[in-house]
């Protein structure tokens, strides 16, 4: 029998109901991808992932020292902290979700890296709300050890910085919060974020407000249902060292 579709999981969650599904497409030869909605809408999948990816290399790429602490917000299907993972001065790394489903997927391996994220001693998958401990001026993202500093925050959970998946993400993108992230990381850190927009002037002279500069990265990926290619962006903001 062919395998065409199956749905892994469905719960509610106070966003909404979240899937995840497993499926044959028939148009790329019947190669098996892992999709997730949040009710009608895609928030997901594993067939484009080359942005995510980037993410974590550009982000980390300015980080040249040793025994590195980094925080990742938005787990999804888990191939910006997979990436984080694949550097060797990785000491530590928070992966920050607000489903709770999502990080259930990791841990009972439904979803192909799941089992590879679990099992490493260096990762910790937190249920929280990632602007929640992003904005506190409380503490930093671990509670547990409220002063600590990491070295690279990335922030891969809205579409871009004005088409948020929650309207209440919106207080997190003013200077006063990312002067909050700002606070959270050692001096010469840096703070990545993604976009499924272009880069936008805005945005940059924003981050350049709290940040020492700021600079977009255009990510280009085959997208094979348009027979040509599509654009992500990821945000980089240093911290003064």
């Amino acid at each position: 029998m062919t395998f065409d579709f199956e749905e892994l999981d469905y719960q509610e969650t106070p966003l909404g109901n979240i899937s995840l599904r497993r499926r044959a497409e028939p148009r790329l030869n019947g190669m098996i991808l892992y999709e997730v909605k949040l009710g009608d809408e895609f928030l997901m999948s594993s067939l484009f992932t080359e942005s995510e990816i980037q993410l974590a290399k550009l982000g980390l790429a300015t980080q040249t020292g040793e025994e590195l602490d980094v925080v990742v917000g938005g787990l999804g299907l888990g191939y910006t902290a997979v990436t984080v993972l694949e550097e060797s001065a990785v000491k530590s790394l928070r992966v920050i979700d607000v489903m709770a489903p999502v990080i259930e997927w990791h841990r009972k391996g439904l979803v192909p890296l799941g089992e590879q994220l679990s099992n490493d001693p260096r990762c910790t998958l937190v249920h929280a709300d990632f602007f929640a401990l992003a904005i506190s001026s409380e503490g930093g993202f671990n509670t547990a050890d409220p002063s600590q500093r990491v070295h690279a925050v990335l922030l891969d959970i809205d579409h871009s910085p004005t088409h948020w998946l929650n309207p209440e993400n919106s207080r997190f993108y003013t200077v006063a919060s990312l002067q909050s992230v700002s606070d959270k990381l050692h001096p010469g850190g840096v703070f990545g974020l993604w976009s499924n927009d272009p880069p936008a002037d805005e945005f940059i002279q924003l981050l350049e407000s709290v940040f020492q500069f700021a600079e977009a990265h255009v990510i280009s990926f085959p997208n094979p249902y348009m027979g040509g290619t599509s654009s992500c962006t990821v945000y980089l903001a240093h911290k003064s060292a």
